[in-house]
């Protein structure tokens, strides 16, 4: 298969020197036995960034995509998270999903949600604070975590977050997660970018597609770069894919990116971080 990049990925470099694709392809609720394949379009599409989680129960398809593709690791960025249920043994799940990508170092570690009732997260950072410092992980950060949590994280570690990824999309921009991380240096990163697909018939959106010449899906990237935000859009379709990933030749004027920011509604689609309290086991 074609493993050459068809658009440059801008890239981001996050609080530590490690740089990121600014666009990487997530494989939240991609099945088990479809995940190698869907990764490997993914990748002879030009991503160099994959997203997953061991709750997902996919890490291992990933890493069979990776070997698959051919492309040299060290031109992958692989981001995996830490299940809520095993935040009291992060070691050792980290070691699991390592087995399971069949790599030695991951990129990106994410605590995946705070899960504030368990009183755990500070723990399983100190616990990757310990991997990183090993050089098992190049990065370490956070995913849904609120502005409170990122306190409390932040006066029980010594290190800052490099990333929190988040729901974020044009009708539920979180500006008050987003503002709170970045004044700590900590980059954004997009999950559910477009909505799950509900924020790509604003009329805002399809306008601007049109003039652009361009997908809404593109328009909604588009934003979300513009705006110095990490983006991991997902599909199942290789043309999409490849739709998405031209997003990054897209660049929306500071009045268009105005415009696209004014669909704010506080549409949340998944769980509060405040409450959420599933094991993912």
């Amino acid at each position: 298969m074609s493993t050459e990049p068809k658009v440059i990925v801008p890239e981001l470099t996050l609080n530590n020197g490690v740089t990121i694709p600014q666009l990487g392809f997530g494989v939240f609720q991609v099945p088990p036995e479809e995940t190698q394949r869907i990764v490997e379009d993914a990748l002879a599409a030009g991503y160099r960034h994959i997203d997953t989680a061991a709750a997902y129960g996919n890490e291992a398809g990933v890493g069979a995509a990776i070997v698959a593709s051919g492309i040299p690791r060290e031109e992958l960025f692989i981001t995996t998270k830490l299940r809520n249920g095993e935040q009291g043994s992060a070691a050792a799940a980290f070691e699991n999903s390592r087995r399971a990508l069949g790599v030695d170092i991951v990129d990106l570690y994410l605590i995946h949600w705070p899960v504030p009732s368990q009183g755990l997260f500070v723990q399983a950072w100190n616990a990757m604070e310990k991997l990183y410092a090993k050089g098992a992980i190049r990065a370490i950060g956070v995913s849904n975590f609120l502005p409170a949590n990122l306190e409390t994280l932040l006066a029980g570690g010594s290190m800052t977050p490099a990333v929190n990824q988040i729901e974020l999309h044009p009708t539920f921009q979180q500006e008050d997660v987003a503002a709170k991380s970045r004044s700590h240096g900590i980059e954004i990163e997009a999950y559910s970018p477009l909505g799950q697909g509900s924020d790509l018939s604003a009329e805002t959106v399809r306008t601007l597609a049109q003039k652009h010449g361009a997908t809404p899906a593109q328009v909604v990237l588009a934003w979300h770069l513009g705006r110095g935000t990490i983006v991991i859009p997902k599909s199942a379709d290789s043309s999409r894919m490849r739709e998405n990933l031209a997003a990054v030749t897209l660049t929306l004027s500071a009045e268009e990116l105005a415009a696209v920011g004014s669909l704010e509604a506080g549409q949340r689609i998944g769980a509060d971080p405040a409450t959420a309290a599933f094991a993912q086991m």
